[in-house]
């Protein structure tokens, strides 16, 4: 018996992997955090399956679904919103797995800011602007921040922000990343990135929280960065005509004999 833990991606139903989809179509009992993973990825479950939404249970009345389970020789699939290795509350679920002796793996999934760029339309790292992008949240019921961890420290970096579950405290993000990045920053605010009814604000830190409609409270990503909507960036070295690499070495190109 295992238990798979399955990133299900940001919320369209086939933003899933297959080896994810392949893992659910065969366990009898799927456990899915029903507050945000999309009903369509339980399709896959097979007939029959014992599908449970964790969104109401403690830890204790979740892994005693999975003790039971584990009884009945049975493999369990436990699905989480995007990606596990952020923000999934995985982590103390496998330290009470290692402590029962059940095995487990993970297979990840789309993560939410990924979800967002590509709504976007947008790379957040290019040359000369951001090599960095740092996944952070604002202080919260839940876990609150350790020390050190502030946005105004990430945001001296320069780099490309993206501020997980914070928009309802939105103007508390705009005060502090004001100092470091300008009020003319461009500022992306995308709502239920890859749903149906996914929304997108563009605006900058000194107009976004004019632009906000009350609507968007929850499930929205918050992305600060010159990246956003940047033409005046360096092109990349990458793909020069007389750039060496092990795939295209210097002279393979007969378009180029310059480079030789």
């Amino acid at each position: 018996m295992t238990v798979h833990f399955i990133g299900a991606g940001p919320g369209a139903a086939d933003l899933l992997t297959l080896r994810g989809r392949d893992l659910i179509a065969a366990a009898p009992v799927c456990l899915y955090a029903g507050s945000l993973v999309p009903e369509g990825v339980l399709a896959h479950c097979p007939p029959g399956a014992r599908i449970v939404n964790t969104a109401p249970l403690s830890l204790d009345e979740i892994i005693a679904e999975i003790r039971a389970a584990d009884a009945q020789g049975q493999d369990v699939a436990r699905l989480h919103s995007g990606d596990l290795s952020v923000w999934s509350a995985m982590g103390e679920q496998l330290r009470r797995l290692r402590e029962l002796g059940i095995a487990y793996d993970v297979t990840p999934g789309v993560p939410s800011f990924a979800a967002a760029a590509a709504a976007l339309g947008a790379e957040l790292t290019l040359p000369g602007i951001a090599q960095s992008l740092v996944l952070t949240r604002s202080s919260g019921r839940a876990s609150p921040m350790p020390a050190g961890e502030s946005l105004a420290a990430f945001a001296a970096t320069g780099a490309t922000l993206a501020v997980h579950l914070s928009i309802h405290v939105l103007a508390e993000v705009v005060a502090a990343l004001l100092p470091h990045y300008g009020a003319e920053s461009p500022v992306a605010v995308v709502w239920r990135a890859s749903w149906p009814d996914q929304r997108i604000l563009r605006g900058t830190l000194s107009t976004i929280e004019g632009m906000m409609d009350g609507e968007i409270e929850r499930t929205a990503l918050i992305l600060v960065g010159r990246v956003l909507g940047a033409e005046d960036f360096a092109q990349s070295r990458l793909y020069a005509p007389d750039y060496d690499r092990r795939y295209r070495p210097l002279g393979a190109n007969p378009r180029f004999p310059e480079t030789a």
